[in-house]
């Protein structure tokens, strides 16, 4: 028995037999799937280079562990200890100062720069490309042995000093400065949140300047009440990003010290006495409870600045 089948209206109708193959549909979806698969292929391998040790840092933060033995559960014992060790709180206190001095002042300066360069200068690319290599190389060896250089007793910080008969501080090895130097160092590799600003202030929309400068508002009013509330969510994703970073502050610490943290402990940062505990001391277990303090530490001060940013965060909806 055949069947009718529908066509287009004004068409005449076709019999079709039941075992007639069926209209060819467009290609399916999931024709595709195996290609996604297959691009994601290196992201889940890597993730189990991450996953890996994420778990096993864990379990070893509650374990008694020196790289050569086999790890020795002790509970909490390891987080108990680091409330009652004082190097530990002397590097809280000194990563703290550090971020909560060097961020506001970089993204401050960040925040300058771009507004200068939105002004339409000739040659944007270059300056902005000038301004960015610090943020490349900030953290690298060289440039920290070269701000060792520049802030040493007899360095051009000094010697500049020297010209107008000032006697510069050992800015190194005197307790008293040897952080600021580091902080200084940190807000001059602002670029990357400039960059990223710029970017930000090229998409707020040039009429509302245009209609507050009808209205009479003057350029810090209009700066005030349009810049910032459109580039809050710009500001926001800086903030955190800047703050992540300050508290895993290692290379700066290490090579302008020595690895030791001194003078004094004065640029004693905490993952820097992390890697002395773990690979100098070999107290691997004592280390990954660190990492883990590490962790909740950023995890609670990132919920802050998101729970406070329903105040000063304004989306464009």
């Amino acid at each position: 028995m055949s069947v009718l089948t529908k066509q287009a209206p004004g068409a005449a109708a076709t019999l079709a037999a039941p075992g007639d193959a069926k209209p060819r549909r467009g290609p399916s979806r999931r024709t595709n799937q195996p290609s996604g698969y297959l691009f994601l292929l290196p992201w889940f391998v890597g993730m189990l280079f991450t996953i890996i040790p994420f778990f096993a840092s864990l379990y070893l933060a509650f374990t008694d562990y020196n790289l050569f033995t086999e790890p020795n559960f002790v509970g909490l014992a390891n987080f108990q200890a680091m409330f009652e060790d004082p190097r530990l709180l002397q590097s809280l206190k000194v990563t703290f100062i550090y971020t909560f001095v060097s961020v506001p002042i970089s993204l401050a300066a960040a925040l300058l720069i771009a507004l200068v360069l939105n002004r339409g200068l000739q040659g944007l690319s270059i300056y902005r490309s000038v301004y960015y290599l610090p943020s490349l190389l900030g953290g690298s060896v060289a440039i920290v042995m070269l701000w060792r250089y520049i802030f040493g007793n007899d360095g051009i910080v000094n010697g500049f000093l020297g010209f107008f008969g000032i006697q510069g501080p050992a800015w190194v090895t005197d307790p008293e400065f040897a952080l600021s130097t580091l902080i200084v160092l940190n807000v001059w590799t602002f670029g990357s949140p400039m960059v990223i600003f710029l970017a930000g202030l090229r998409q707020v929309p040039a009429m509302y300047y245009e209609a507050a400068s009808i209205d009479g508002a003057s350029k810090w009013r209009q700066f005030r009440s349009i810049t910032l509330p459109l580039i809050s969510p710009i500001i926001f994703f800086n903030l955190i990003m800047q703050l992540i970073g300050s508290f895993q502050t290692f290379t700066q610490g290490y090579v302008m010290s020595g690895g030791t943290g001194g003078p004094a402990d004065s640029t004693l940062f905490y993952n820097l006495y992390l890697y002395q505990k773990g690979f100098t001391e070999f107290e691997m277990g004592y280390a990954s409870a660190m990492a883990w303090l590490l962790l909740m530490i950023i995890a609670i001060f990132t919920a802050i600045n998101f729970i406070a940013s329903k105040f000063w965060v304004f989306y464009d909806n």
